[in-house]
């Protein structure tokens, strides 16, 4: 089978794990629905949020506190003479399949952000720490300018997220504080490496820039990759969080990032081939580049090229399919096999969990620059 009809034929194998879109209640009930591949809301501890103490690198805090109030990107997030129309052009010309898929792409990634601008901003109402509180203010801030902007692409098409209704209607799940740390800092910078190297690959090949939004990704990444770095200071200074079987959070946190984002990746495989893009090979650069960077704190590493490693993620997104088109059967029948998938998806974790690690020694330079 050539490259091009294994890459449509996995498509038609995925279209089970792509609700379609045609209407602002269709994107609305996408952003709401909580599953393990869509972005979700979360609650925490605000109280030890409040204890948390960063005097240990006063000087590194207050510079990165200093970048926040410049705001170097207060007038970015502006849509120029020409977006509409180019937007337009380019939606046009795509494929209803292409277009499902960069559909789902924008309505998964506004809800992301928003995700974001929820929790630090209910984070900065609740807490007195003054380190902390204008901290979150500053993110709050910028993810809410991402979501926004973000959305403003989605209304060019009349299928615009009611923000208010999705932050009254969608579940949230709780984490403790130290979980958001690990799973934000992962999220924030490997939002950077997804964002960067999309940019990267456009500015090469600026044909394949099907939709505008593109062009806005280079600062735009920078807003994520400085909300890792401060993730990352917090972190550092509550040194216990990144010793004894904290260590083993942190290689759960990231593979489960790293999971996540290689099956839904693979539910775009048209998206990424008409950017120029493979969907796998784009994943594993983003992973490459996402543990090179989260070396300024994680002690630890994932192999990621390690073939049992590899061999994990083509079996769960395999699991992932045959879990939905379970779904999709409805059922006794459909019920055993939603089970039945699930837990050989997550033995395959365990499995890809156990796997040795490569360990590293945390570097006395904290702060990393956006450099790639």
């Amino acid at each position: 089978m050539s490259a091009q009809a294994s890459l449509h034929t996995e498509h038609d194998m995925l279209t089970a794990l792509i609700d379609s879109v045609e209407s602002a209640d269709d994107a609305m009930a996408k952003a709401t629905r909580s599953t393990v591949l869509t972005p979700r809301f979360y609650t925490t501890d605000y109280d030890a949020m409040d204890r948390l103490d960063v005097s240990s690198l006063r000087s590194e805090w207050d510079a990165m506190i200093a970048e926040y109030e410049g705001d170097n990107n207060h007038d970015h997030f502006q849509r120029d003479a020409t977006f509409e129309q180019e937007a337009r052009e380019g939606m046009a010309s795509l494929s209803p399949e292409l277009r499902q898929e960069f559909l789902d792409f924008l309505i998964s990634s506004c809800t992301s952000e928003f995700s974001g601008c929820i929790l630090y901003n209910e984070i900065q109402k609740r807490v007195t720490n003054p380190d902390i509180k204008a901290l979150m203010r500053y993110m709050a801030r910028d993810e809410s300018r991402h979501a926004g902007f973000i959305n403003s692409a989605l209304r060019d098409f009349g299928l615009g997220i009611d923000l208010g209704g999705l932050k009254r209607n969608k579940s949230y799940t709780f984490f403790k504080p130290k979980y958001i740390f690990y799973a934000t800092y992962l999220s924030e910078k490997i939002g950077y490496a997804r964002y960067i190297t999309i940019f990267r690959q456009l500015q090469k090949n600026p044909d394949k820039r099907f939709h505008p939004i593109f062009r806005w990704f280079e600062r735009w990444c920078n807003d994520e990759f400085r909300h890792g770095e401060s993730f990352a200071l917090i972190m550092r200074a509550q040194p216990h969080l990144l010793r004894g079987l904290n260590v083993w959070w942190i290689r759960f946190f990231t593979l489960a990032v790293y999971a996540t984002m290689f099956v839904r990746d693979h539910t775009r495989p048209l998206m990424h081939e008409a950017m120029g893009l493979d969907s796998t090979e784009y994943d594993y650069e983003v992973f490459r580049l996402t543990s090179e960077i989260s070396a300024q704190v994680f002690p630890v590493e994932l192999d990621i090229d390690h073939p049992v490693f590899r061999a994990g993620m083509e079996r769960l997104l395999a699991r992932s399919i045959a879990h939905a088109n379970a779904k999709q059967r409805g059922g006794l029948g459909g019920l055993i096999g939603q089970a039945w998938h699930a837990a050989a998806a997550g033995l395959t974790y365990v499995r890809l969990l156990l796997l040795p690690v490569r360990r590293r020694p945390l570097p006395a330079q904290i702060r990393v620059q956006p450099v790639w």
